[in-house]
């Protein structure tokens, strides 16, 4: 050991760089005063969430000593979140939470991004030594591999790992837990699964747990995946991580009822977290529980006001589905969720003034809420309005065009709208989810009511089916058709219960069935070869052909 490492040692703190972040003058005083009498020197002494940024985006930070209520603006735990998502702390640095508030809530949403400590005020000398002294031991021994992920060098950092464990017994589980990390950072799967068994051979530990599930998604073993996920839930109902990777481990099977779910309780838990609302919001709305998504929109709109994750998205999110929720109901809140939604919009407008495209989206959006409560008047001259600025720019985005197409349909201007989506596939041809929502629009373009009705009728008429009663199914998937005359997948399905009807009455009487399945057909004539459902209707194309013949 050389004479400067000795000097670290005898004194950790001197050459470490400090921030206090808090509103009280008096407490950043008194912080610096115990800092320097634990014998640091660099220390800065900041009062609210914006100068804090400002200075760790120009200097290097060792230890952040931040306040969690900093009065009006960002608070503590969004401090955090900025850092961290701008990448302005590196690995070896240190972030200490200091709240005089011990709520759940609080607790859960800062726990999100993961400080090294919580210091409860007050704070004396002696337990500010204790603490930070031991966090930064540690920081000074695992530096260099910590230096290492912060370049990217990552089989590097895991030598070093490698070295440094039979070394330093006392950070084990540090070691074994950043090994996992990052053996699956470089895709080694193997290594990684075994870094967690070794660990859960000797004890049950939540982070190695869940690391092991992490390597069973990526190996497409859900089943094990989930059964492991549910057991940990069960044992720490508040390890939101464990939430998000169920969550995850469903969405990938394809099933979003049970995701939703999943996001829901942890939400409950830990309410605070602006990208689970956001998470919850995108897979109720692919569920068509807008009453769901529009309140975890709304909750996410609120929770960014001083967030790094706000955005315009989000707004206009939240806009769209109270605008189906409102719309064509004027009684039992309708009203009501329709002047929110324009509120909504009026806002965002406010909030994001440089964003040239949102007020012609938020037209767009505004127009359809109008058409929803019957004032057609007020929603044809914005759509109007927006006509024109699409005619004149000529360049919009995919999710512009693919609203107004919506708002187009909702307003009766079918065929303008069918010519808008075919632009929009020819510009976005190779883009598939752009292409998807497209398809989805023309299968689909009706109001939400509507759909929710409609998409009821389809799954009763595959009941019917399944149970042989035709005649039910025929019948039932025709009253989805007359909401939704162009679906494809709708259509396929009648075209399918008439065919077995006709095997089951190929003489005269079956000549009608033949009949009816041509008509509908036909109307899929214009069906893209890029559709989903196109392969379907070629092979029942060619079983009405042969029947024809």
């Amino acid at each position: 050991m050389n004479k400067s490492e000795q000097r670290d040692l005898a004194n950790p703190f001197g050459k470490l760089t400090f921030l206090v972040v808090d509103d009280f003058e008096n407490f950043r005083l008194s912080m610096r005063q115990m800092l320097r009498s634990c014998g640091a020197d660099k220390i800065e002494l900041v009062g609210n969430a914006t100068a804090a940024i400002q200075y760790c985006s120009y200097n290097h930070v060792d230890v952040v000593l931040c306040d969690y209520n900093l009065g009006e603006g960002k608070n503590g735990q969004q401090i955090l979140e900025e850092l961290r998502h701008k990448k302005l702390l590196k690995r070896a640095s240190l972030f200490l939470l200091v709240t005089a508030e011990t709520s759940k809530e609080m607790v859960m949403g800062a726990r999100e991004y993961q400080p090294d400590a919580y210091l409860t005020k007050p704070i004396n000398r002696a337990v500010l030594e204790k603490r930070l002294g031991s966090l930064i031991q540690q920081r000074h021994t695992l530096l260099p591999i910590n230096r290492e992920i912060d370049h990217e060098n990552y089989p590097k950092a895991i030598s070093l790992c490698l070295e440094m464990l039979p070394k330093q017994p006392r950070y084990k589980t540090w070691l074994m837990k950043t090994l996992g990390e990052l053996y699956m950072q470089v895709g080694d799967l193997a290594h990684a699964q075994k870094i967690y068994d070794d660990v859960l051979a000797q004890r049950e530990l939540s982070w190695a747990r869940l690391g092991r599930c992490r390597v069973l998604l990526a190996n497409k073993h859900y089943e094990e995946a989930i059964n492991d996920l549910r057991a940990l839930i069960e044992k720490h109902p508040d390890y939101m991580e464990a939430y998000d990777l169920l969550a995850a481990t469903y969405e990938q099977q394809g099933k979003l009822a049970q995701a939703q779910r999943v996001l829901e309780k942890a939400s409950e838990h830990s309410p605070n977290a602006l990208l689970r609302q956001k998470h919850l919001a995108q897979v109720a709305g692919a569920n068509q529980d807008m009453d769901t998504a529009s309140e975890a929109w709304r909750k996410t709109v609120n929770l960014g006001t001083y967030s790094i994750h706000d955005s315009p998205e989000h707004y206009l999110s939240l806009a769209q589905s109270l605008s189906d929720l409102s719309e064509g109901s004027t009684e039992e809140g309708g009203p009501e969720q329709a002047s929110e939604a324009l509120n909504v919009l009026s806002k965002m407008e406010k909030r994001f003034p440089e964003d040239e495209e949102l007020p012609l989206r938020s037209k767009i959006i505004q127009s359809r809420v109008h058409a929803g409560q019957g004032n057609q008047r007020e929603a044809q001259k914005l759509l109007s309005q927006v006509s024109s600025q699409l005619q004149s720019s000529g360049d919009y985005s995919a999710d512009t065009g693919l609203d107004y197409a919506k708002t187009l349909f909702r307003l009766g201007r079918d065929q303008e709208a069918k010519d808008l989506l075919a632009q929009l596939a020819a510009r976005f041809e190779n883009d598939s989810d752009i292409i998807q929502q497209i398809e989805n629009l023309l299968d689909e373009p009706v109001g939400y009511r509507q759909k929710i009705k409609a998409r009821s009728l389809n799954r009763d008429g595959i009941k019917a089916f399944e149970d042989g009663d035709l005649d039910t199914a025929i019948d039932t998937f025709g009253k989805a058709l007359e909401i939704v005359p162009d679906h494809a997948a709708l259509n396929l399905n009648l075209v399918q219960v008439l065919l077995k009807k006709y095997e089951q009455n190929p003489g005269a009487a079956g000549a009608g069935l033949v009949q009816a399945c041509q008509q509908r057909m036909k109307r899929l004539e214009s069906l893209p070869e890029q559709h989903r459902q196109y392969r379907r209707y070629r092979a029942l194309s060619q079983k009405l052909k042969g029947l024809s013949a």
